[in-house]
């Protein structure tokens, strides 16, 4: 039995559970075809990642390549990543943030994750 001796509409919970699925599953669509960019170097090396995290793209200006220090070359190549990867976490922290809320507990039932 439920404390005040109110039931809860199952059927108006499933159905906000259903729309907060809905949701999410259109958020996570739209973070996996927005590509997002990074850069190092000044722009000599740039990288294209979707919202998701998935390397879409790298672009090496001929400059940054020197055949005697490959070194700096891996190290540009992975701040580009790095930061088109923190640009990805950013833009699911806003598209995806509003969504995780309204999944924290809303249901007002025990046990259940939304």
């Amino acid at each position: 039995m439920i404390p005040g001796g109110g039931q809860p509409n199952m059927q108006q919970l499933l159905q906000q559970a259903q729309k907060m699925q809905q949701d999410l599953a259109r958020a996570q669509e739209e973070l996996a075809n927005t590509e997002v960019d990074g850069q190092a170097g000044g722009g000599l090396v740039k990288a294209t990642v979707t919202g998701s995290g998935e390397l879409r793209a790298l672009k090496i200006d001929p400059k940054a390549v020197d055949p005697e220090d490959t070194e700096t070359l891996a190290d540009l190549i992975i701040a580009a990543v790095q930061a088109a990867s923190e640009n990805a976490q950013a833009l699911q922290q806003q598209k995806l943030g509003p969504l995780a809320q309204g999944l924290g507990g809303s249901s007002g039932i025990p046990g259940l994750p939304f």
